[in-house]
């Protein structure tokens, strides 16, 4: 999910096998590769196989990292998909849903900005050109239902945590909405915004807002206040 990832990988890398450490710098590079060429062509103009050949790599092997050409753009697989799901069913037991949601989405968040300073380069560079492609229709449409997929995991992961049966019951399904919308609008101001507030920071304090009712005197509306912790910068938000 745009939008939704894992810091495990780069928590568990200076213990990683060799193995491990090429199979996520293949990683990192298909990432890197289809940005710099959906940023250059348009999403409509790239293929897996154009991904494939800049990365020197089969379409076979980008295969076995991603399940498609959307996916790699927006960091998703099979494996951190489950994570996902995995950590909405089972987070902080005994908290509410909209708690523990929250908690991961915050998490998923992190995860996604943290792959992003690992790609290499410059991070503003790479908002610059994650901003700009916003406004190409096959990769806004392409963003449209790689969310809706999202949006089922996650009412699905909710009916779990609940024990209920989201065809019955219309509260995982109107959660997950909620928490597609707060993905969007924090992934498109941050990006917008060249990362002067950190990503996680954005989405603690947006659904930290929605929780309280989106009052207007809200510190989401501040955010931007805080200059010295960007992403640009190196800086990270202080999660206490």
């Amino acid at each position: 999910m745009t939008s939704l990832i894992t810091t495990a990988a780069a928590a568990a890398e200076p213990q990683a096998s060799l193995r491990e450490r090429k199979k996520l710098a293949t990683r990192r590079t298909l990432r890197r590769v289809a940005l710099d060429l959906v940023s250059q062509r348009g999403f409509a103009q790239v293929t897996v196989e154009d991904i494939a050949e800049a990365a020197d790599v089969s379409p076979r092997t980008f295969f076995n990292y991603f399940p498609s050409k959307e996916a790699v753009l927006f960091g998703t697989s099979p494996d951190r998909l489950e994570a996902v799901r995995a950590g909405i069913r089972d987070a902080v037991p005994g908290e509410s849903a909209l708690t523990a949601l929250g908690l991961v989405l915050v998490a998923e968040a992190r995860g996604w900005a943290e792959e992003l300073r690992e790609l290499g380069g410059d991070a503003a560079v790479w908002l610059r050109r994650i901003k700009s492609a916003q406004v190409d229709p096959h990769l806004r449409a392409a963003h449209a239902a790689h969310l809706a997929a999202s949006e089922r995991l996650i009412a699905e992961a909710l009916a779990e945590r609940l024990g209920t049966d989201p065809d019955r019951d219309p509260y995982p399904g109107l959660l997950a909405a909620v928490a597609t919308a707060v993905l969007r609008a924090t992934l498109s101001f941050w990006a917008g915004s060249g990362g002067e507030v950190p990503l996680d920071q954005l989405t603690r304090l947006a659904w930290q807002a929605l929780a309280a009712g989106l009052p207007e005197d809200s510190a989401l509306r501040t955010a931007t206040d805080v200059t010295d912790t960007g992403l640009a910068r190196g800086g990270k938000d202080d999660h206490r």
